[in-house]
């Protein structure tokens, strides 16, 4: 029997979904995977009183500092989330010997080089399966269950937030305003949703997910174009409904000639696509993998239990892995694997989907053919959706493939038309 005693820092929502689970589930565990879990001590600046009596003999601290200094603690489960002090704990725990279990994104994404080195050094193991997708083991699935594929591309469905919101504005033809509100009732959305929404949280996930699939270390704000949903309207949804198409907001890294490109925007994708059938605060991620073929996971991506879960496998993991000597996680390596090179927006080629307010008046629709056509953007379909002498009516268009570049200088020229009464709407398609 191996003994894993436990220090837990934080006890939100996910801790005290993780203490549920170590205290249900703990014969069970010790009888099928030979793996003693013994919570020893709880640090949260604001526990609930109650629950912590319920828990019997468990120390209760505010002070972290008390679980980095027992050296009976092996194992620091940090759950406080965030880049400080988060990231001062868990090198401290290393420091002092300890492995490390966590769900924290922003740590393993801005400093998971960094982090893993010191990992190395001191021989101790950082699990982080909660850091994407919660629960659904992605992180497992890269480093082991698939290991020694090469993955070409990875589309990810990796924010709860924004795949409810947009699916709540495509199903039910509400605005995006009203989505957020019912989210936020719900649960599924913070009071300040602007790190779902901006597409900030997905970036995060992806930076981990490249770091493990592509061996590349990523700068989430240098490297990876981030734009959010808060410029889809349901009609923009209801357009794509129309051609057979659906939005998504994606992560998307893209391996090829020695380069890669990182990008997190809202995607229009075929409504027959798997991930198109991802719906609510379900996450996916789709690997396109060599040899195995193509691959998708799908589960939920948030809430107390679905994180919970993740962390308990860790430390479950954990325990097996090292019930005989200590052994440094594959998913901890510090060095790069491959020689890539991040390719700028400006360079990708794309589908691109248009959606201008304009005045209807003859000439119009001419104008804005003509300014696409010099920038090298060839139209595949325009549907004008109404007719208005007075207002504006919408335009909406699909090009062929043409560069990010040549769109954004179009874009330009097009908004300076006084015929152009709204910011151009534009969303980037990908063929799965």
């Amino acid at each position: 029997m191996k003994k894993l005693t436990l220090g837990l820092i934080g006890l939100g929502t996910v801790g005290r979904g993780v203490v549920k689970l170590i205290r249900a589930r703990k014969l069970f565990i010790q009888k099928k995977f030979g793996v003693d879990l013994c919570l020893k001590t709880i640090c949260d600046l604001n526990y609930d009183p109650a629950f912590v009596k319920s828990l019997g003999k468990v120390n209760v601290t505010k002070d972290f500092n008390d679980i980095l200094n027992d050296k009976e603690i092996d194992v620091v489960i940090e759950l406080i989330g965030g880049h400080h002090p988060a990231l001062e704990i868990i090198k401290g725990a290393l420091a002092k010997g300890k492995h490390i279990v966590t769900a924290n994104k922003a740590v393993i994404s801005n400093y998971g080089q960094e982090l893993f080195a010191l990992a190395h050094s001191a021989g101790r193991s950082i699990y982080f399966e909660t850091a994407v997708l919660a629960g659904v083991p992605v992180i497992k699935t890269l480093t082991e269950g698939i290991a020694g594929n090469y993955y070409h591309g990875l589309y990810g469905i990796v924010n709860g937030t924004c795949n409810y919101i947009l699916t709540e504005m495509g199903d039910n033809k509400i605005s995006f305003e009203e989505a957020v509100k019912l989210a936020q009732a719900k649960g599924y959305a913070e009071a300040d949703p602007t790190l779902d929404v901006n597409g900030m949280d997905s970036a995060h996930k992806l930076a981990v997910l490249v770091q493990l699939a592509m061996g590349k270390f990523i700068n989430v704000k240098k490297d990876i174009f981030t734009e959010g949903i808060t410029h889809i309207s349901r009609e923009d949804l209801l357009y794509a409904e129309e051609m057979g198409l659906t939005i998504k907001l994606l992560a998307i890294a893209k391996k090829k000639s020695g380069e890669i490109e990182v990008r997190v925007h809202p995607t229009l994708i075929s409504r027959s696509h798997p991930l198109a059938s991802v719906k609510g605060v379900y996450n996916a991620v789709w690997l396109q993998a060599d040899p195995l073929g193509d691959i998708l996971l799908v589960g939920q991506g948030a809430g107390e239990m679905a994180a919970a879960s993740g962390v308990f496998s860790d430390l479950i993991n954990l325990g097996i892995d090292n019930r005989n000597a200590d052994q440094v996680w594959i998913g901890d390596n510090p060095v790069e694997l491959e020689n890539l090179q991040i390719k700028s927006i400006d360079k990708i080629e794309t589908e691109f989907y248009l959606r201008l307010m304009v005045t209807d008046r003859p000439g119009v629709l001419s104008k804005i053919t003509g300014i696409l056509g010099k920038n090298g953007i060839s139209i595949a379909s325009v549907k004008q959706k109404a007719v208005s002498k007075e207002a504006a009516v919408p335009l909406v268009m699909l090009t062929h493939t043409a560069k990010e570049s040549s769109m954004q200088k179009a874009l330009l020229q097009i908004k300076a038309l006084k015929e152009v009464s709204a910011k151009p709407v534009v969303i980037r398609m990908e063929h799965l």
